[in-house]
């Protein structure tokens, strides 16, 4: 019997830093292809939302878990969630293109799921409106409950509140 890629987390590390920007650039490369930018340009461009994003990651979810995404002990993506009293909040959830594709983020994210359905804490997240995987997650049960700017807030109820499966 075959199985799948093994799939672990770590807590990010400051070396880790290079992977972590080369992650969000790919995230964003769909976007940069239309722009007329030079290849240095957007290069520059997008390590400086990365060093933005980052640090405002840090600064205004102190205790969040940050944690890169192992695929076989290979760095494959990064999934940072922020657990507070009242709910779990899935921050982002990124995996590089060779990863996509294979169930691995939806492993990722069916994780925080049960971790919801035992807790019987919600799962919430922020997502684009424009964002294809919007329809992923109302079809893995998130409803939109408001939005911020361009991005609609969405959360999962648990299923079994306070029930270990």
């Amino acid at each position: 019997m075959t199985t799948g890629p093994l799939l672990g987390f770590r807590p990010i590390q400051d070396d880790d830093l290079p992977f972590l920007a080369e992650l969000y650039a790919s995230a964003r490369a769909d976007e940069m292809s239309q722009v007329s930018w030079s290849p240095e340009t957007v290069r520059a461009f997008l390590l400086d939302q990365f060093r933005l994003q980052h640090h405002h990651y840090q600064t205004h979810y102190p205790g969040a878990a940050f944690e890169l995404a192992l695929v076989d002990g290979i760095p494959a993506g990064r999934r940072y969630v922020a657990r507070w009293p009242k709910e779990i909040r899935l921050m982002d959830l990124a995996l590089l293109p060779s990863f996509r594709g294979q169930g691995l983020g939806r492993q990722m994210l069916v994780e925080l799921l049960k971790e919801s359905d035992r807790t019987g804490l919600p799962l919430s997240l922020h997502v684009e409106l424009n964002n294809p995987v919007l329809a992923w997650y109302q079809r893995l049960g998130f409803e939109a409950v408001g939005t911020h700017g361009i991005n609609l807030r969405m959360e999962r109820q648990p299923l079994c509140p306070g029930v270990t499966p």
